[in-house]
């Protein structure tokens, strides 16, 4: 009897279950309206939008907009969560999405980032601004029981988007989180410093192909190389120019990519930054530390609105790798380091929701709780908050790259340091051999003892440390080098080295041990023909001594007493970035097999590693 009634109430709660894994909160909660905006030069944009079905309240309204798509089609097709979180589903606003001009459901032709018209634009002049704009005013007098209140937001694309629509001067935009936002391809996502990543190699046609017309499925297909081990891929297919064969003329980001190998006015036109100027809406950017993807757009894009104007305008930088604060994950880990409990829901409930909330269903009125800077210390695992970032009381320290693997703030020894450099035998970014499409995330808080045993690989780092030093700020290495060659790409990583009884944890890899892991804290590339110059590339004179000067993007880190700083610098980081000849050539997409040269790097013990610490 027991069995049966234990078999029974197994059944039913089975049932309940599966009862509440179909139920739908949008589609319990919310109406789906599917329309075609027209924007000024005729050209209708797709637009869904999520309305509560409680219709006893205005509600604001937040939209993203996205070359992705905003699917599933049909109104009585809907997603499964709606808004940046499911927090602020629940607390309700009109959520809406439209596929921007050119992608899926909507008219014209894409514009890989759109350059922005900054003059007055004419009927027939367009732009994602002037498109934002004309979304905006048509959702504010069309759409029923909005209080006339807009926000935007997006995630790594979405966020170039959400970006622009500051640019839009609608008065009922509000408030704008741009997260992981692109602000400039040729420092962001495809290029770092002119370096081509060659990570994002796969995922070209996401972005290359134009639609023949509307529709919901992709046009386009990813290349199908055969194979998981993409370092060998990459070195077998030589250079650049003999990936042709896997995209045709029809894939046009591939020949813009080619054909603008320097930051020339393709480029500079498609950046964003030079526009964040008299900025009038809130704005909260969000970034994580360990984005590979898109960690130079909010951290400049927000320096660049701190300097010119005058608006709300604040940042969280948080322990994610690319768009983690979006999900719901228990634990935050990255690759083998694990920073704590609940912090992605930290933000959503806390941060995030409090930002819209107070700016688009309070009027901005009352006591706003959030801080200028949202910040995660990531040695010391705890979140702090400061009136300014970087924060005031910083100070500059400059260590000195020295013989004997040296890391010291004291300049003794004038010689130099060398190691040859080999394209046929690079360093890799990371001893795992899969990448499998976009920029791999786990790498940027890797073990980098492989790097470090490797011979093409400068180690230089300081004493056991007797007290805790935090970084809190931009890192800038000026190196002084030399070649053989008459190009070369120059890494810089910096490193914070554990101590020999480290804890083991149950997140790190089976092949290592947290005994002297070696965490990659911050890492960046210099393509070394553009070290005076983006957009006039020259030469290295052979063996004569050159300065480099590299910045690196912003830490807030805590190398904890008993550790050890330290800096890696090498000039390979394959297939992360591609190969560089290191022999100048107008344009390394045309580099012939020949280019290719074995070369030697000196790097000369009067470089520099520029820290901002915090007091």
């Amino acid at each position: 009897m027991k069995k049966i009634l234990f078999l029974t109430f197994f059944f039913i709660g089975a049932v309940v279950f599966a009862q509440e894994k179909k139920t739908n909160y949008v589609s319990e909660n919310y109406t789906k309206k599917e329309v075609r905006i027209k924007m000024r030069d005729g050209a209708e944009l797709f637009t869904s939008i999520y309305s509560p079905k409680d219709t006893s309240k205005k509600y604001p309204i937040i939209m993203q907009r996205t070359p992705y798509n905003c699917a599933p089609y049909g109104e009585n097709q809907f997603k499964k969560s709606i808004g940046p979180s499911e927090t602020m589903m629940k607390e309700g606003y009109i959520v809406v999405y439209q596929d921007v001009r050119g992608r899926y459901m909507s008219d014209g032709l894409y514009d890989n980032m759109r350059a922005f018209i900054p003059n007055k634009k004419s009927k027939k002049e367009v732009d994602e601004a002037s498109d934002t704009y004309d979304t905006i005013d048509w959702l504010v007098k069309n759409v029923a029981n909005t209080n006339g209140n807009v926000g935007t937001w997006g995630i790594s694309y979405p966020g170039f988007y959400a970006s622009y629509s500051l640019l839009s001067n609608h008065p009922a935009l509000k408030a704008v989180s741009p997260q992981a936002c692109i602000s400039d391809f040729f420092f962001d996502d495809f290029h770092h410093n002119g370096a081509y990543l060659l990570s994002y190699w796969k995922v070209t046609p996401l972005f290359g192909p134009q639609k023949s017309k509307p529709t919901t499925e992709p046009w386009f297909q990813f290349p199908n190389i055969g194979t998981n081990d993409d370092y060998q891929f990459f070195l077998d297919a030589g250079p650049l120019v003999n990936l042709d064969k896997y995209y045709d003329k029809s894939n046009e980001f591939w020949q813009q990519l080619k054909d603008h190998s320097s930051y020339d006015e393709f480029w500079q036109n498609r950046g964003i930054l030079q526009y964040m100027k008299n900025i009038k809406p809130a704005v909260m950017f969000v970034g994580g530390w360990f984005d590979a993807e898109d960690l130079y757009g909010p951290l400049n894009t927000y320096a660049a609105i701190e300097k010119s104007s005058k608006n709300y305008n604040t940042i969280v930088m948080g322990p994610w790798s690319h768009g983690d604060w979006a999900r719901n994950s228990e634990k935050q880990v990255i690759g083998n380091i694990n920073f704590g409990d609940s912090i992605s829901n930290f933000f959503q409930k806390n941060i995030e929701a409090n930002f819209f909330r107070h700016f688009l269903k309070e009027n901005g009125k009352g006591e706003n709780k959030l801080p200028e800077a949202y910040v995660f210390d990531t040695g010391n695992k705890e979140w702090k908050t400061y009136d300014s970032w970087p924060p005031k009381n910083v100070e500059s320290q400059v260590f000195y790259l020295q013989g004997n693997e040296n890391l010291s703030k004291n300049k003794i020894d004038s010689g130099f340091e060398e190691f040859i450099s080999d394209p046929k035998k690079p360093v890799p970014y990371s001893e795992d051999i899969k990448q499998q499409g976009l920029t791999p995330r786990k790498y940027m808080t890797d073990d980098q003892r492989f790097a470090a045993r490797r011979p093409d690989v400068l180690v230089f780092e300081t004493e056991v440390l007797n007290d805790n030093v935090t970084l809190a700020g931009e890192i800038m290495a000026k190196l002084q080098v030399s070649t053989t060659g008459t190009d070369a790409d120059w890494i810089v990583k910096v490193v914070d080295v554990f101590p020999n009884d480290e804890p083991e944890t149950k997140e790190v890899q089976p092949y290592l041990k947290m005994s002297n892991y070696h965490m990659m804290v911050r890492s960046e590339v210099m393509r070394g023909r553009f070290r005076n110059s983006f957009s006039k590339p020259e030469p290295f004179i052979p063996n004569e001594k050159t300065a480099v000067n590299i910045k690196l993007q912003d830490v807030f880190h805590t190398f904890k007493k008993g550790h050890k700083i330290q800096i890696q610098i090498q000039s390979t980081w394959f297939p992360l970035i591609d190969l560089n000849p290191q022999t100048f050539v107008d344009n390394i997409f045309y580099a012939k097999p020949e280019d290719f040269k074995k070369q030697t790097h000196h790097v000369y013990n009067d470089s520099e590693i520029e820290f901002t610490v915090l007091k």
